[in-house]
């Protein structure tokens, strides 16, 4: 019987991606676009699928992060994620907790600003990774995720019973450049950064350290529960969007607080007012995880980083990198407050366009000798891998030539 507890990293996985991408942007699709962008939804979470796989298949396979097989590969691999990392993480960080600041606010009370809440939260955030360490993240992400699957399902079923909106399955290829860049934005993130694979090789290890006899079947049964689980509220998230604001004439704030706002009353109007509370708290745990498991991956990947570019064992290493990532995020936040919208689209479309560095360097590393020949990628596997980097080459190139 397989143990909950040899259970994890795929779901700290899932709490990293289940957060701007599925509030903000699948939503904010369902209810522009109605399902007419359920094509790119589904596209992309099918062509990353094998890029965020070869993370744990790496790690359990020989023991060491992507971070070591990019080393093996060529330092200069390890030094462009080196300086992508740096370039994207302080506003990633910042977008996340901009939302999770706004759900503060709109739940727990304006009394203190956005601002406020936001220190507020990167400190609890500190609190919990200084003493509760992986454990205590592992053990809140199970709890979490549970928490905001079942909230979203009632709220999707209750939606249909209570909505007067069509539903259309014509799909639909925005033309406009606005249109375009959204777009480019929502596959950005959907279901998350690829560079969080990284993350996830890195959570795959140190879960080793704590849970022995991680096999690499398990590891990639666990992500898959993850990867199933994202996908599947990424829908719940954009069918909402389509019952309950497509065509309602209402159009997202691009501020924190008004949008977390919308954001709850959304739900609320598919389940009950009753359920304002209930739902507002699903929503900012959801972000809250995010918030937290972004803070801790970001230094941990930067520290290990540093130590494999310069072959020295950096003794408060993590502590420099989380520090310096809260306080940037701070300084980030207290100059771009009222920009969340531009924050989270500058954010995500980094992310869509460096996809193909990563898709390509985690396939190179996993087909190559460096991974046991047992776990290197099967014929569909290797398909798969080389249609996705395609599709991602080409959507980037695409979106650059209409820049």
């Amino acid at each position: 019987m397989l143990s909950l507890k040899k259970l994890g990293p795929g779901l700290l996985f899932a709490g990293a991606a289940i957060g701007v991408s599925h509030l903000v942007q699948s939503t904010r699709a369902g209810a522009d676009f109605g399902l007419g962008l359920l094509w790119a939804l589904v596209l992309v979470n099918v062509f990353k699928y094998p890029f965020f796989q070869y993370g744990p298949r790496y790690a359990s396979a020989t023991g060491e992060s992507l971070l070591e097989g990019y080393k093996r590969l060529s330092k200069g691999v390890l030094i462009t994620y080196f300086a992508l990392t740096f370039a994207t993480m302080f506003t990633i960080q910042t977008a996340v907790t901009i939302v999770t600041a706004g759900l503060a606010s709109t739940l727990f009370g304006d009394f203190i600003s956005i601002k406020l809440w936001t220190i507020i939260i990167l400190f609890i955030c500190l609190a919990i990774l200084f003493f509760g360490k992986y454990k205590l993240l592992d053990r809140l992400m199970k709890t979490i995720i549970v928490t905001l699957t079942i909230s979203t399902i009632l709220a999707v079923i209750l939606a249909f019973t209570k909505t007067n909106n069509h539903l259309s399955l014509i799909q639909i290829l925005p033309k406009e450049s606005l249109e375009i860049g959204f777009l480019i934005a929502f596959m950005g993130w959907m279901p998350a950064p690829l560079d969080i694979s990284v993350w996830h090789s890195l959570w795959t290890v140190e879960k080793e350290k704590n849970t022995k006899n991680i096999t690499p079947k398990l590891a990639l049964f666990d992500f898959n529960i993850g990867y199933i689980t994202a996908i599947f509220l990424g829908i719940g998230f954009l069918l909402l969007g389509a019952l309950v604001m497509f065509n309602s004439g209402e159009i997202f704030s691009s501020k924190a607080g008004v949008f977390s706002n919308q954001l709850i009353i959304m739900y609320a109007n598919s389940l009950g007012n009753w359920s304002y509370v209930i739902i507002g708290i699903a929503a900012f745990t959801t972000m809250f995880s995010t918030t937290l498991t972004t803070l801790d991956a970001s230094p941990r990947a930067m520290n290990r980083t540093l130590e494999l570019l310069t072959n020295k064992k950096q003794k408060l290493g993590y502590v420099f990198w989380i520090l310096l990532l809260t306080f940037g995020t701070i300084f980030i936040f207290f100059f771009f407050a009222s920009e969340m919208g531009l924050l989270i689209k500058i954010a995500t479309i980094l992310s869509f366009i460096t996809a193909p560095f990563y898709a390509i360097i985690n396939y190179a590393l996993v087909s190559s000798k460096h991974t046991p020949e047992r776990w290197r990628p099967s014929k569909p596997l290797h398909l798969l891998s080389i249609l996705g980097i395609i599709f991602l080459v080409g959507f980037s190139v695409w979106y650059l030539t209409i820049l």
